[in-house]
């Protein structure tokens, strides 16, 4: 039969492992040793020396100018010093997007909302003189006001009485700008990095921004982009606000060269588990106040939405320096006394 033929012939045969169990202790012991080897050092890297106290900072700095038009208070101008809170650079910040606003506020005399049920009346008796209202705006003077429906309460008059816009006010904050600098230390190794590229081109700072594939070190981040890496539209969230988390992990080999420890970044959105999650938004109250011409104080309140920004740091360190120096190296004996203190209990 000719080559071809055997070629057609091998194809119909079946053909199945055969295993030969060898009935050694020794091989046995020495196999299951050598795969216990190969998952400790190669699998699990048990060969590093590892450390979790990692050691970090954040700075945070925000640009962005833009104009709001509000019936009440007319043109305004914002930029960061008016829309982020705290102003001062920490790791969680907010980010103004949208607000109701009440001008001049007076302390006095007024209705309260009729939003408020516990500030709703028929009669006086329903107004209990010196009752402070329950999530409402004021101290009850004893009063129900018929033309309201409400009791009139002592507060900052006129009280909140405004809707949220449905279309956020700074919906330009979508294309503000974020600098995030975090800088992390691995103290047992005495490693540290920053997320920031090193360079001395003073213009690279003011031109970049973050890319995960190409500009992995700058730090610029438009919060329009951080908002869409959560997986929501960042003007749906800028309406009624949200709370958005930036984690960066630093998972460093640092067996490797240091350019291979890199951050990792990832988003998320913390406020809530569903789209229609009732829960889901962000919002608080403050005023700025003022004198008249007559020293007498008023202020204007703000009711503001934004978007909460939560930075976390997490990451770890592995090395195997010490595994070489006390194991591996002539002199290990003499590392091994100077790194250990044996103490004798008698």
């Amino acid at each position: 039969m000719g080559a071809a033929g055997c070629f057609f012939v091998s194809l119909l045969n079946y053909k199945t492992e055969k295993y030969v169990i060898a009935e050694n202790r020794k091989i046995g012991i020495l196999f299951r040793l050598y795969q216990l080897a190969v998952w400790v050092f190669v699998v699990k890297k048990g060969y590093q020396e590892r450390e979790e106290a990692l050691q970090t900072s954040v700075i945070t700095k925000l640009k962005g100018v833009t104009l709001t038009n509000s019936s009440e208070t007319g043109l305004q101008l914002w930029g960061a010093e008016d829309y982020v809170v705290p102003p001062n650079g920490d790791q969680v910040f907010f980010v103004v997007t949208n607000y109701i606003e009440t001008p001049n506020q007076r302390l006095g005399f007024c209705a309260e909302s009729f939003k408020v049920p516990s500030g709703r009346c028929q009669s006086d008796a329903d107004c209990i003189e010196g009752e402070t209202v329950i999530a409402g705006h004021g101290i009850k003077t004893g009063l129900c006001l018929n033309s309201t429906g409400t009791c009139e309460i002592q507060a900052w008059c006129p009280v909140e009485s405004g809707q949220r816009p449905t279309e956020p006010l700074l919906s330009e904050a979508e294309n503000f700008t974020i600098y995030i600098k975090n800088f992390i230390r691995f103290p047992k190794f005495e490693f540290s990095k920053s997320n920031v590229l090193e360079t001395s081109n003073d213009s690279y700072l003011k031109s970049c921004t973050y890319d995960s594939q190409d500009d992995v070190y700058c730090p610029i981040f438009r919060l329009g982009d951080l908002v869409s890496w959560t997986g929501y539209d960042f003007q749906d969230m800028a309406a009624k606000g949200g709370s958005v988390g930036i984690l960066i992990e630093w998972e460093c080999d640092l067996d490797k060269d240091s350019s291979q420890c890199n951050p990792q970044y990832s988003f998320s959105r913390l406020d809530m588990n569903l789209n229609n999650s009732v829960t889901s938004g962000y919002n608080f109250r403050y005023a700025r106040y003022y004198k008249d011409q007559n020293g007498e104080t008023f202020r204007t309140l703000y009711k503001v939405y934004g978007i909460r920004f939560d930075i976390m740091i997490n990451g770890q360190g592995a090395f195997a320096c010490d595994m070489i120096l006390l194991y591996m190296m002539n002199t290990s004996s003499f590392y091994r006394e100077r790194k250990f203190e044996i103490i004798n209990f008698k």
